[in-house]
């Protein structure tokens, strides 16, 4: 049986967020047993001061939510990050280059935030919603040839999210070299079940509770 808790990053990235919000975030996380919590990069020493080494781990977000940051601006996000206690980084593609086809800059790009996140896994938010098929799979050769552990559908912020279809698309472009992080719009529990049977080998939600206990 699968247990889904060790597939979600609980997460929120809302513009409005409070303290007391993180903190409610991190505290359903802890409760529920979460793998972890997706937070913005200015809550990271709030989260550690209430972890304290326990699981759920800290990860946050880089280059977010439209991944149109400098590279160097994006290398030193994901240093402080790693320095303010993260353990996995969720990066944004260059959407722009990548569309423009400038994929020797997307590749520059994403893989010198995985030489500042080393020894800890990246994960490439492509934003599937904006992408076509094949674009998707070219996304997913650069994401591999740049050293990254994931592919990461969406932020969230873009017009849908997760599809059963992107998902198993991935997966094949894949071929077992990266694994598979499915994000946005994940609301129920028969939602997330679905995407992990396809291939996703985790899920990021904001509704994450409602996955753990609905049935």
């Amino acid at each position: 049986m699968i247990k889904i808790e060790d597939f979600i990053d609980h997460t929120i990235l809302k513009p409005t967020a409070t303290e007391n919000d993180i903190k409610k975030v991190i505290q359903e996380a802890v409760l529920y047993n979460f793998r972890s919590v997706c937070i913005h990069p200015c809550f990271l020493n709030l989260a550690n001061e209430i972890l304290i080494n326990k699981q759920p781990y800290p990860i946050t977000v880089i280059g977010f939510p439209l991944g149109a940051n400098t590279t160097e601006t994006k290398v030193y996000e994901t240093k402080q990050a790693l320095k303010n206690g993260a353990i996995e980084i969720d990066m944004v593609m260059n959407i722009s280059d990548f569309k423009s086809k400038n994929f020797k800059k997307v590749l520059y790009d994403i893989s010198s935030v995985v030489k500042a996140a080393d020894p800890y896994l990246v994960k490439v938010t492509i934003e599937t919603a904006y992408l076509t098929n094949d674009e998707k799979i070219k996304a997913v050769e650069l994401i591999i040839n740049a050293g990254a552990a994931f592919v990461k559908t969406s932020t969230g912020f873009a017009p849908f999210g997760a599809t059963i279809e992107d998902i198993q698309l991935l997966k094949k472009a894949s071929k077992g070299k990266i694994k598979i992080k499915a994000s946005g719009g994940i609301k129920t529990r028969k939602d997330a079940l679905i995407l992990i049977d396809a291939g996703a080998d985790r899920i990021g939600a904001s509704t994450s509770v409602n996955l753990f206990i609905d049935n």
